[in-house]
């Protein structure tokens, strides 16, 4: 694949979910993003913005295996990971691995925040081993493999908030913004009618494997790789180059591998431009999906509503 096949493929895929999703493109975008370097997403929104339609439609355009788990405080880790069963066949009874709602291309995990940890950490560690262990035995889930989670900002009641170590898993944090008036008219147009829109398949995963691939060729100049380090760094409190905001709302900063997410999503935004090298702009338009969930803001912070998206723009400014 080339630069020029990937952009426009890229570009059709976007074309062919808006044909369901009404608006929301940058939230499109940054999935598509995470999708072809094989990262994970965190959407956050507000519940019935789309957030389950938008992923069930990338998984038809794309034309992956999709599952989706409801979570739920009962939920425990083998309803997702699957478990050996008792198979009583004629030829005797023997121990059969039975796989989990886990073994998908494209898992949706809905309202990932309300199992236990003990449930999250056993999706968590799927997400980041891509396989996964049941009774001594490991098993290897199938490539490509995307998990797109989902959390509601608004109902805390009966949550269980994933660890600031979890969340540095996830490649982006999306957070799905509210319609406008005119998005709102035409999202009424297309579900309350009788004719509801469908979409075509774009893709297919070996596809999207060979975008992947070509994005992590893009090369990086030695001044933007200083760049991303020291916007890294940065947002630490007790380093020397941190900023005013970020030593008075920032308990903790991002870690390593905000700069590899940094990195990996500007070189994808270089490519969907047109462009075969990494700018500056190219790391200032990713800077706050790689990094909003990888910044922990104190108390201060939280009680004066100053949220990390204020900080990652003073940083990025």
């Amino acid at each position: 694949m080339n630069p020029d096949s990937f952009r426009s493929l890229a570009l059709q895929i976007e074309a062919e979910v808006a044909k369901s999703i009404v608006g929301q493109p940058e939230v499109i975008r940054n999935v598509l993003t995470a999708i072809i370097l094989g990262g994970h997403v965190l959407l956050e929104g507000n519940p019935g913005l789309g957030k389950t339609s938008l992923i069930r439609t990338f998984s038809q355009v794309l034309h992956l295996d999709f599952s989706r788990i409801q979570f739920t405080p009962d939920l425990m880790p083998a309803d997702i990971v699957g478990t050996d069963i008792l198979d009583d066949s004629s030829t005797g009874r023997s121990f059969r691995f039975q796989p989990g709602p886990i073994f998908a291309n494209l898992v949706l995990a809905d309202e990932v925040n309300r199992a236990t940890p003990k449930t999250q950490s056993a999706m968590l560690e799927a997400m980041q081993e891509k396989r996964v262990t049941v009774a001594k035995h490991t098993y290897d889930l199938p490539a490509p493999f995307f998990v797109l989670a989902t959390q509601n900002p608004i109902e805390m009641e009966g949550t269980y908030p994933l660890p600031e170590a979890q969340l540095d898993r996830f490649l982006l944090k999306v957070n799905v913004p509210f319609p406008t008036t005119s998005e709102m008219v035409l999202i009424m147009e297309r579900t309350t009618g009788q004719n509801t829109p469908t979409v075509s398949k774009v893709a297919d995963g070996e596809q999207l494997l060979a975008m992947g691939e070509l994005a992590r060729q893009v090369p990086v100049a030695s001044h933007i790789s200083e760049a991303i380090a020291s916007l890294v760094v940065a947002t630490h409190p007790n380093h020397p180059s941190a900023k005013p905001l970020v030593k008075k709302y920032i308990r903790y900063g991002a870690s390593p591998r905000g700069a590899q997410a940094l990195t990996l999503a500007a070189k994808v935004r270089a490519l969907l431009q047109g462009r075969y090298n990494v700018s500056e702009d190219d790391v200032k338009a990713v800077a706050k999906a790689c990094l909003r969930h990888r910044l922990l803001p104190n108390f201060e912070a939280q009680a004066e509503g100053i949220s990390t998206d204020a900080v990652i723009d003073e940083l990025v400014a």
